[in-house]
C-alpha cells in the first residue's frame, strides 16, 4: 500500500505558490504566552477597518502557509496568522500539544492584540483547535467563524464508527511518521495539494514540518482524532458560520451533516481542489470568504438598525396613575424650593415623582 493511501488528511498548509497580487507589509513579532512558550505571530492590513481576521494552520505547518490570503485579505482588512507551539519558528516544547490547549494560546494572543470581535478561520487541525476555543469561551465575542475541510472530532469514541481497520491503518501510519519522517512530509504535502507547484514550494512546507520532533507531532495527532469530544462545541455556536469543504474529502458527508448542527451556518463545497482548498483554488476561497464577511457586516448593520439603543432614564415616559396625582401635591411641596418653574404635570411626566414611589 503506498504512504500516499495511508496519509490520513490532517492539518498542513504552507505559504505555497506565487500569486499576482502584490504583496502586503507583514509585521512579524514573537510573543511570550509564559511558561517558557514563544509564538511567532505575523500581523498585516488595515486595523482600522473594524475587522479582524485570524487565520489558523493546520498540522506541522506555520502562518506562511496562507501566505496567499494573507495577502489578498490585507487591503481591506486586519489580518494575523501565528505558528501554533512547536510548529513552524514557535517555542517547540512538550506540553499542551492538544488543541485546547492551543485554544487557550489564541485566546491570548486575541486579548494581546486587541482583536475585538475577531473572524476565526481555522484549516484541517485548526478546525479541532476552533471546537476547542468555543467549548472554552463561547462565540459571544466572535463576529464569525469559518471551517475549512475538516470535521469537528468525536474523540475516543468515534474509534468504534470508524472501525477496528481504519484505526489500526491511521495508528500504522504513525510508524511511518516517526522513522521516516521527511518522506512522509513530502508525500503528504503533494497529496494535499493538487494545483502544480515548485519543488522549492514543496520543500519550504517539507522543512517547515521538520521543524517539529515526530514524538510530539505524534501526540498532536492523537489529541486531535482521539482525544476529547469537541462535538458539543456545534450547539454552542451563536454567532454566523461558513463551512468550506473539498468535494473530494473523505469526510465530506461527515462535514455537511455537523453544518447542519450549527445555528446560522453555510456549507459550501470546492471542485477541483484537494484538502487545501484555498491554495487549489484560491480565487473561489476568496470569493465564498469575502461574501462571508460582507455578510457579517451586513448583518450587524441590521441589528444595530433594529435594536436601538435603549433611551436614557430621564427621558421614560411614565403615565401618571390616580394615586399619583392624589399624592402629587404633597411631593411637590416638598420639592417645590428647588424646582421652582416645573409644572406638576412635567415632574409627573418625566417620572420623578412615580420612581419616587418605586420600590
Amino acid at each position: 500500500m503506498k504512504l500516499l493511501s495511508q496519509i490520513v488528511v490532517v492539518l498542513v498548509t504552507t505559504g505555497l505558490s506565487a500569486h499576482s497580487e502584490s504583496a502586503s507589509v507583514l509585521n512579524e513579532r514573537t510573543v511570550d504566552l509564559g511558561n517558557d512558550v514563544s509564538l511567532r505571530v505575523i500581523e498585516s492590513g488595515q486595523p482600522e477597518s473594524g475587522a479582524t481576521l485570524v487565520f489558523i494552520p493546520g498540522w506541522s505547518t506555520s502562518a506562511d502557509i496562507w501566505r496567499e490570503q494573507i495577502n489578498r485579505f490585507a487591503h481591506t482588512y486586519r489580518v494575523i496568522s501565528f505558528d501554533p507551539r512547536s510548529q513552524g519558528k514557535s517555542t517547540i516544547t512538550t506540553d499542551g500539544n492538544t488543541p485546547e490547549t492551543r485554544a487557550q494560546d489564541l485566546h491570548t494572543l486575541l486579548d494581546r492584540f486587541g482583536a475585538r470581535r475577531p473572524v476565526l478561520i481555522g484549516w484541517s487541525q485548526g478546525v479541532e483547535d476552533i471546537a476547542a476555543f468555543i467549548n472554552m469561551y463561547g462565540t459571544d465575542d466572535l463576529s464569525g467563524i469559518v471551517l475549512v475541510d475538516a470535521a469537528i472530532s468525536p474523540g475516543a469514541e468515534g474509534m468504534a464508527a470508524l472501525g477496528a481497520q481504519k484505526a489500526a491503518s491511521q495508528f500504522a501510519t504513525f510508524a511511518v511518521y516517526q522513522t521516516h519522517q521527511q518522506k512522509y512530509l513530502a508525500d503528504m504535502m503533494h497529496a494535499i495539494v493538487s494545483r502544480p507547484q515548485s519543488n522549492d514550494a514543496i520543500e519550504g512546507l517539507v522543512a517547515t514540518g521538520l521543524q517539529t520532533p515526530p514524538d510530539i507531532g505524534i501526540a498532536m495527532r492523537i489529541a486531535d482524532t482521539f482525544g476529547v469530544s469537541r462535538m458539543p462545541a456545534l450547539k454552542k455556536i451563536n454567532c454566523r458560520t461558513l463551512s468550506i469543504a473539498s468535494a473530494k474529502s473523505p469526510v465530506l458527508t461527515q462535514q455537511q451533516a455537523q453544518a447542519k448542527q450549527i445555528s446560522h451556518a453555510h456549507f459550501e463545497k470546492i471542485e477541483d481542489a484537494a484538502h487545501a482548498v484555498f491554495l487549489d483554488q484560491p480565487d473561489r476561497f476568496e470569493e465564498l470568504l469575502k461574501s462571508f464577511i460582507g455578510s457579517l457586516a451586513t448583518n450587524n448593520a441590521y441589528q444595530n438598525a433594529a435594536t436601538p439603543a435603549p433611551p436614557a432614564e430621564i427621558d421614560e415616559t411614565v403615565i401618571p396613575t390616580f394615586e399619583q396625582y392624589r399624592v402629587a401635591s404633597k411631593v411637590v411641596k416638598v420639592r417645590h424650593r428647588q424646582n421652582r418653574g416645573r409644572t406638576l404635570w412635567n415632574k409627573l411626566l418625566y417620572g420623578w415623582v412615580a420612581k419616587g414611589r418605586r420600590n
